[in-house]
């Protein structure tokens, strides 16, 4: 019944009892077999008096489309029509059951990518369903988006108990027919949006703007070649997008939208604007021809200059972080030869030094950005030797500024640092009793700081200090207490224990 099955929804997703939440699961397991599943998920979409109600039965759909043997054809487009105006009708259900409810749409969608009916693919057919939406109220139209952003990101996603070369192939098919025109479709809504007065106060329409950058930001994030590439390694991150999509990219009101989208919208919404923008700069460089690359490249650099100018976003920290990831994908895909010779070189190099310097003074409001910016002004030293341009790089200038400001902002834990890697550094079997001595010195230092530190807990305490004295006492042990030691320093243990 109706409230035998509300009941099972209560336990299975706010119940607080152990043994009633196992035996709702075992309840939910016994129904995706039973022959009248799909009349009891009918039920409760229809009749549920709550939301948990709904999820339960776009639940129970999830599981029942994507078991190995699918269902018949027939059954799946029903299903598949069911949703799509059962979403359509009730625009107002509880964010979390629509997103469900669309994500049993975009699984049968993929499984069934290449089936034919009447000679016809009749699961592509969503897309141009999807169009319909975007034609009507604000509601329907954010359905709308998110059908097509959880279809890219089901098309994107790899199923590990299902062969990788069917998902590949449905994937590059997906990629071929359908996603340039997803992302020229989000771009021209972006565009619309962004050509009529923003009422921020309106939640819907931020909820739209917000969905549609998630589109767009899921089409840039694609496997284009089926690489699976490490999402950990973000700063080796290269987005290969197809040639088809050269004209997008070279067209400079592309970029132009997603810098005006930065600056015309809330953190909240700017910080996805900024994640597309990352991607952007992490186009292939094969993409562009060498002059067509200078130019694109002088736009990003344009955009830059502009936020730099402008930082009040970056107050914010998630601004501030994605920003740090675009500066970092910049030197990453492109080489010092080619930024400085642009025009604005110049004044970005000096802003980005000015914007590095006080993030250092003022590491703690985002410790983990700086990382970006370091890696940037590594990778912007390393490759001076390998510039032939007659353009001044102008780093001879600002690097040491940068270096500067590093130590500073670190203080003590600098030192400490030096001195582990000091005595961590050491060749046992050569050393003498002048080394040792001044081991003996720097580390009594230390632990007379470490004592010093434990005076003053638990009411003070420096999280950058604790992990320099972690890593120094780490050094330490390898040189002067491991077990495999060729020879051990009296000279050391006797300073030690005079400290």
């Amino acid at each position: 019944s109706l409230a035998e099955l509300e009941a099972l929804c209560t336990h299975l997703y706010i119940g607080t009892d152990l043994t009633q939440r196992i035996e709702a699961e075992k309840a939910l397991l016994e129904l995706i077999d039973s022959p009248e599943c799909l009349s009891k998920c009918q039920l409760l979409l229809e009749q549920g008096t709550t939301s948990y109600a709904q999820l339960l039965a776009a639940t129970c759909l999830s599981k029942l489309v994507s078991r190995v043997s699918p269902l018949p054809v027939e059954q799946r487009i029903d299903i598949r029509n069911y949703i799509l105006n059962y979403v359509a009708s009730q625009p107002k259900l509880a964010p979390f059951v629509i997103q469900a409810l669309i994500q049993v749409i975009a699984k049968i969608t993929k499984s069934g990518w290449f089936e034919v009916q009447k000679d016809r693919f009749v699961f592509r057919e969503i897309i141009a369903d999807v169009k319909t939406f975007l034609q009507g109220a604000m509601e329907h139209c954010i359905i709308g988006v998110i059908i097509l952003s959880e279809l890219t990101q089901e098309m994107n996603l790899v199923d590990y108990s299902k062969p990788s070369a069917k998902h590949r192939k449905i994937a590059t098919s997906f990629r071929d027919s359908s996603l340039k025109d997803i992302l020229v479709l989000a771009c021209s809504l972006l565009k619309e949006i962004l050509g009529k007065p923003l009422n921020l106060q309106d939640q819907d329409q931020q909820n739209l703007v917000m969905q549609v950058l998630k589109l767009v930001l899921n089409c840039l994030n694609f496997d284009f070649i089926g690489s699976s590439a490490d999402e950990s390694a973000d700063d080796l991150c290269t987005v290969q997008i197809p040639t088809t999509w050269r004209t997008i990219f070279l067209e400079p009101e592309t970029l132009d939208l997603f810098f005006n989208l930065y600056h015309s919208l809330p953190p909240l919404l700017s910080q996805l604007a900024l994640s597309c923008l990352v991607q952007f700069a992490s186009t292939r460089r094969s993409l562009f021809s060498s002059p067509e690359r200078a130019k694109y490249l002088g736009n990003l650099i344009k955009g830059v200059k502009r936020i730099l100018e402008n930082p009040q976003g970056l107050s914010d920290p998630g601004n501030y972080h994605e920003f740090c990831r675009f500066l970092a994908r910049l030197k990453t895909n492109y080489q010092l030869g080619e930024l400085v010779m642009v025009k604005e070189y110049p004044e970005v190099i000096r802003l980005i030094a000015n914007f590095t310097i006080t993030s250092l003074q003022h590491w703690e409001f985002a410790p983990n950005s700086v990382h970006y910016l370091l890696t940037l002004w590594q990778r912007m030293v390393a490759s001076v030797p390998f510039v032939k341009s007659t353009e001044p790089h102008l780093l001879d200038t600002y690097a040491p500024e940068i270096m500067k400001a590093f130590i500073t902002s670190r203080r003590l834990a600098w030192l400490v640092y030096l001195v582990g890697t000091v005595v961590g550094g050491r060749l046992t079997y050569t050393s003498t009793d002048e080394h040792d001595a001044m081991d003996g010195e720097l580390s009594c230092r230390v632990f007379q700081l470490i004592s010093l530190m434990d005076t003053g807990l638990p009411q003070c305490s420096n999280e950058k200090i604790e992990l320099a004295i972690l890593w120094f006492l780490d050094q330490f042990r390898k040189t002067y207490v491991g077990d495999q030691l060729q020879r051990t320093s009296k000279r050391v243990c006797i300073l030690l224990l005079r400290k």
